[in-house]
């Protein structure tokens, strides 16, 4: 791959993820609310005070609309978009990070293996998550953190300054990272989710070249093209997300300020113990509904900016 692919698959994948994060961060919001400890964020006053102890932690949680009424009501529409800003100033670099050691994975193990085949689509997206996850933990750790911020209506809310001194002074480097076994056991999600997509991908380009097999000149991208795309993201994405989202709770559960969750299986055990294991799937329902359009704006963005880059 030349020095010219990568900074397009740089600067695509950057494109598509800071699009798809500033279209659905209210969602990403919400979600991150749900699968916290505090019940408290979206458990009203009224119901809290009837239970008391264990019976808090095992309540269910009213649900996505109830949560994002309350975040309304108690601390206003801006709150909605807590978190953006560390989550534009890292989604370019982690998605820019993620699709060029992806692509360059790939343009490797193609010499190596079968072409195009699961195992090279498999290790290639693994690998670059590995990556991007490195690099990237402790801007997702300050998003989450901000996120978690519920502070009332009126009151001033904490900035990107403020937690990152928060986080040095209590945790030091260490507390920056926190979260990131569970983000390298959520690997396993973008395996799945590329080796579905590459497969639908790869059917829709075979049955396209297949209708065009009898015309002289080379068939172009069109908006078919495209929404098909999307349909192969929302798709595959769907069916990786089903499979591994605990790793998602257990993250935001590691992150959380004071948390008492130490390790990604200590808090695997500890959950479902204390919670009840469907507390393992809080906020699948609003992850959902915001990663489907997210994933499939961020992968029609990255194609689109690549083939209009590429000519």
């Amino acid at each position: 791959m030349s020095q010219r692919d990568t900074l397009v698959h740089l600067f695509a994948g950057g494109c598509g993820g800071t699009v798809g994060a500033i279209l659905t961060c209210p969602l990403e919001v919400v979600k991150t609310r749900l699968q916290s400890s505090h019940i408290t964020l979206y458990v009203s006053e009224v119901h809290l005070s009837t239970v008391s102890g264990p019976s808090v932690a095992r309540m269910s949680p009213p649900g996505p609309l109830h949560c994002l009424k309350l975040i309304l009501e108690k601390e206003g529409a801006r709150s909605l978009f807590r978190g953006l800003g560390p989550n534009l100033v890292g989604v370019a670099p982690s998605r820019a990070i993620y699709f060029a050691a992806y692509s360059s994975a790939k343009e490797q193990l193609n010499g190596v293996l079968e072409p195009d085949s699961t195992q090279v689509h498999m290790v290639s997206a693994g690998l670059a998550g590995f990556i991007a996850i490195t690099a990237t933990n402790p801007i997702w750790l300050i998003k989450t953190r901000m996120q978690l911020d519920s502070r009332s209506r009126g009151e001033k809310p904490m900035n990107a300054i403020e937690c990152i001194r928060r986080v040095y002074q209590t945790e030091g480097l260490r507390g920056f990272y926190r979260g990131m076994s569970a983000s390298y056991a959520g690997i396993s999600e973008t395996v799945i989710h590329f080796v579905i997509y590459e497969s639908i991908k790869r059917r829709l380009l075979e049955a396209k070249a297949a209708q065009h097999m009898d015309e002289d000149e080379e068939s172009s991208k069109d908006a078919s093209d495209f929404v098909g795309m999307m349909l192969a993201a929302a798709t595959s994405k769907t069916c990786a997300t089903s499979i591994a989202y605990p790793h998602e709770v257990i993250r935001t559960r590691l992150r959380e300020e004071g948390t008492k969750y130490r390790s990604f299986f200590q808090t695997l055990t500890t959950v479902p113990r204390e919670e009840g294991f469907r507390a393992l799937y809080r906020g699948l329902t609003t992850h959902l509904v915001r990663q489907i359009p997210n994933t499939a704006i961020m992968m029609c963005t990255y194609e689109l900016v690549v083939y209009l880059l590429n000519g």
